[in-house]
């Protein structure tokens, strides 16, 4: 669907620059926008790779670990039907915390992890079995919490911010917390209304 997106995009850009008689800065356009998405490829793959190299420190160092422990309060009320062995808990929790550093890059892996654990070892519904090919209730609060994510250090956006210019690129840390907070909390209290009616109606 983007692919087809993206053509009919470009498709209506030529057309429009033949039209007004703009086609050389369509052209220019493109090449420049090319360039800056290469120069915006190798800051990323920097900062990245920076703050993937403090998440691995503090894998090392035991601090992921005691930073999972800190959440199993947490991760236990949000996925009730999740037995405390099932290992797809420590797949979301590594998800959860990466998302939190806003290391989205790092936190993707650790996503289709866990949905693969789920999916291999579902899990026991309340409400009733649901088929093989039907999202369990722990599959779509997970979708939902890795959605809205929660972010203290939103680096995609800094790093986008410093790349253009931008005066203070951290200004951006206490409205994306803002927002981010009251992303997820309405995305919680929606999947804790829609799992326990599911439940009831069943």
């Amino acid at each position: 669907m983007l692919n087809y997106i993206w053509f009919f995009m470009i498709v209506i850009g030529v057309i429009y620059g033949f039209i007004t008689g703009n086609i050389e800065k369509v052209g220019s356009g493109a090449i420049e926008s090319a360039t800056e998405a290469v120069k915006l490829c190798i800051t990323m793959v920097g900062i990245m790779s920076m703050w993937m190299g403090f998440m691995e420190v503090a894998r090392t160092s035991g601090l992921i670990r005691k930073a999972e422990k800190g959440l199993d309060p947490v991760v236990s009320w949000l996925f009730p039907n999740i037995p405390k062995n099932h290992p797809a808990l420590a797949s979301i929790t590594t998800n959860i915390i990466a998302n939190i550093l806003g290391l989205g890059w790092a936190a993707t892996p650790a996503g289709l992890k866990a949905m693969e654990e789920l999916s291999a070892k579902p899990v026991e519904q309340k409400g009733g079995n649901l088929p093989a090919y039907v999202a369990t209730d722990e599959m779509c609060t997970f979708l939902v919490v890795n959605i809205s994510s929660l972010q203290l250090i939103p680096v995609n956006i800094i790093a986008y911010r410093s790349q253009y210019g931008s005066a203070n690129p951290a200004a951006i840390v206490g409205p994306a917390i803002i927002a981010t907070t009251i992303s997820t909390l309405v995305g919680v209290i929606w999947c804790k209304i829609k799992c326990k009616g599911r439940t009831r109606n069943n």
